[in-house]
């Protein structure tokens, strides 16, 4: 544990499910006050429960920037000041090249791309100087995929909006680092599967694909977002830290 962590106060957004939930659990394990954004009330229902009296949930949606107000405003209110931002949110369509819509790509780019700028943006007032800002991109920023050149486009943009950021925030030592998550066992994995024979089918082929022989689990990529929050990483600055069993470096 690092537990230079404790009393802090975080935000992380798209934190009722899947990675966010796992990130959002570990920090508050660490003494963190952790503030969880999505956008359904029973996801954040469940999240509060599961992890306990260091998490307060907010309902909103990165893509409108009244909500990112509401949240940044909860946050001042309730505990004066941020430390640690984790831009979490993220949404994921499948439309292969001549069947890609308008609608589809307004989605991806309202929450992947413009949620992530103005999610930061937002905060910026509340963020204590030298605070760690950590922005999740995907393995797919990296990785030819089918029907997702899209949502891949959108994650690559993160890379570049982590490197000029750095810049624009020099004067308050805050870090933006970038967290590159390969394939995890979570809840919108399997779900999105028809059935259990699909879903064993999906894990033993990303099986054979990743260099470590496995799919992640949540708690590991968790670990990389303590690791990034704290001052263990107090020098790493603008990098991209990619937890994907090595995925993409073949």
């Amino acid at each position: 544990m690092y537990h230079d962590l404790n009393g802090k106060v975080a935000i992380v957004t798209g934190g009722g499910a899947g990675i966010g939930l796992a990130a959002a659990k570990r920090l508050a394990i660490e003494g963190v006050q952790v503030f969880l954004f999505a956008r359904h009330q029973t996801t954040l229902d469940h999240a509060i429960a599961e992890i306990g009296p260091n998490a307060i949930a907010a309902r909103g949606d990165v893509s409108n920037l009244t909500d990112l107000d509401q949240l940044c405003r909860a946050v001042r209110e309730k505990a004066g000041h941020l430390d640690i931002l984790l831009a979490n949110a993220g949404v994921l369509e499948t439309q292969p090249l001549g069947h890609i819509s308008e609608e589809s790509v307004d989605r991806l780019l309202g929450v992947n791309l413009k949620g992530v700028i103005f999610t930061v943006q937002k905060a910026l007032p509340i963020l204590r100087d030298g605070g760690s800002v950590i922005l999740t991109s995907s393995v797919g920023a990296f990785k030819g995929v089918p029907g997702k050149s899209v949502y891949n486009a959108t994650k690559a943009a993160i890379r570049a909006l982590a490197r000029s950021w750095i810049v624009d925030l020099k004067p308050r030592r805050i870090r933006v680092n970038v967290l590159t998550p390969g394939s995890f066992i979570t809840q919108g994995m399997t779900s999105a599967l028809p059935d259990e024979d699909a879903r064993e089918a999906k894990l033993d082929w990303l099986s054979e694909a990743i260099p470590l022989g496995r799919v992640g689990d949540p708690a590991e990529l968790a670990n990389v977002v303590a690791f990034l929050a704290s001052d263990a990483s107090s020098y790493i600055n603008g990098a991209d830290i990619q937890v994907d069993g090595g995925f993409a470096q073949i």
